[in-house]
């Protein structure tokens, strides 16, 4: 395949960043043919932003049969994201679906499966594997340098959002319209990255999410998280859309020191010795391994869309490998959906959780629910520098 043709359903704040870098050429062997979107306000935005003849379709099954695309990228709300994949897989198309990948396990894993089935080539928009920053840090723990994990920390808070942010859509901030807050918008990349780098997914997780904390809104804004892995190694995690200023820290303790992301860059303090070993073997009472201070040299990228679309489009094309796999979203999200599920029932839950005993309890919240949303402004917001 020369070039691919690649169409775009959705155009709110991320699908109109997408339809400007394929428009403009800044995808190497693909080209933007079509977008699917039923806000004719939107419409109007592609017609008079974009230099080729884009298909405008107004319906998915229209969009998905007739388009002639080859790929699809689908910038919907999150609850449609598996269906809409599912659809594109039944017709041949190749899929790479914004963040999260859906709101419960039970459909995602559904659509994992269609994908498999399809043979097309599937990817979720995690960026933040694209970040030298975090590929450093992973090539770091997996060389087996810091030795077997013991602890991690990870604390999400510098993404502040205003109750204007909340505001500038009706679904935005609602069981019904998003299944969640913070833990499935601004925090999920960082769960991704959290078990994508040390290559293993907690078994217990003990969470309390608080409803509306710092803001007019019916879902979490505000979390914190106790995890246990399987080899014995504790975590907790943190996040918060209500803190100024926020810190973004992430600490990884292993058996032979401890490596630390804060402010964009990577240090890792490592031991002279394993911690294990010095351990058993000293006998001076208050001593401790020596250790040394290595400042790694590496910059931070943090907006990679383009290149996970580079990537996707390249694995069409020439069979390249996936920075990050379709299927691979479901990791981050069995995480929230297990902290949701904590809070929820005020109790440690195991993972991984049984995804028709969570599909129930969100329906309970999005049944019982009362909020009714005020000064809606339907405004699509600047998302650079955002993620």
């Amino acid at each position: 395949m020369s070039l691919v043709k690649v169409g775009i359903i959705g155009v709110g704040n991320m699908g109109s960043s997408h339809v400007q870098l394929l428009d403009k050429g800044q995808i190497e062997g693909a080209t933007l043919t079509a977008i699917c979107s039923r806000n004719e306000s939107r419409i109007e935005w592609v017609k008079n932003n974009t230099q080729g003849d884009v298909q405008i379709f107004r319906d998915e099954e229209t969009f998905f049969s007739e388009s002639g695309i080859d790929a699809v990228l689908i910038a919907t709300p999150h609850y449609s994201h598996p269906e809409l994949a599912k659809k594109a897989f039944a017709n041949g198309i190749h899929v790479l679906i914004e963040k999260p990948a859906g709101v419960y396990t039970k459909n995602v894993l559904e659509m994992n499966e269609a994908a498999k089935a399809s043979g097309k080539v599937f990817g979720i928009m995690y960026n933040q594997r694209a970040n030298p920053l975090y590929q450093t840090l992973r090539d770091l723990i997996h060389s087996g340098e810091l030795g077997e994990i013991k602890r991690t920390n990870l604390i999400v808070t510098d993404i502040y959002r205003s109750q204007s942010y909340y505001d500038s859509s009706k679904w935005r901030a609602t069981w019904k319209g998003e299944g969640g807050g913070v833990l499935l918008n601004q925090a999920l990349h960082q769960l991704d990255i959290w078990q994508w780098t040390i290559g293993d997914m907690p078994k217990r997780i003990r969470a309390v999410a608080s409803v509306g904390k710092y803001h007019d809104i019916e879902v979490e804004d505000d979390v914190t998280a106790y995890v246990e892995y399987e080899n014995g190694a504790t975590g907790v995690f943190i996040t918060s859309t209500g803190e100024v200023p926020g810190t973004n820290r992430f600490e990884i303790i292993g058996d032979r020191g401890k490596i630390v992301v804060e402010n964009e860059e990577l240090t890792f303090y490592q031991l002279t010795q394993s911690e294990r070993e010095f351990n058993q073997t000293y006998k001076g009472g208050f001593g401790k391994p020596e250790w040394k201070k290595i400042d790694i040299p590496v910059k931070s990228e943090n907006a990679n869309h383009a290149k996970i679309i580079q990537n996707w489009i390249d694995s069409i094309r020439k069979g390249s490998s996936l920075v990050a796999p379709g299927e691979d979203g479901v990791k981050a999200l069995e995480i929230a959906n297990a902290m949701y599920l904590s809070s929820w029932l005020n109790e440690t839950v195991e993972l991984p959780i049984d995804p028709n005993d969570y599909f129930e309890k969100l329906q309970e919240k999005i049944s019982t629910s009362a909020f009714e949303k005020k000064n809606v402004t339907n405004t699509i917001l600047d998302v650079k520098g955002t993620h």
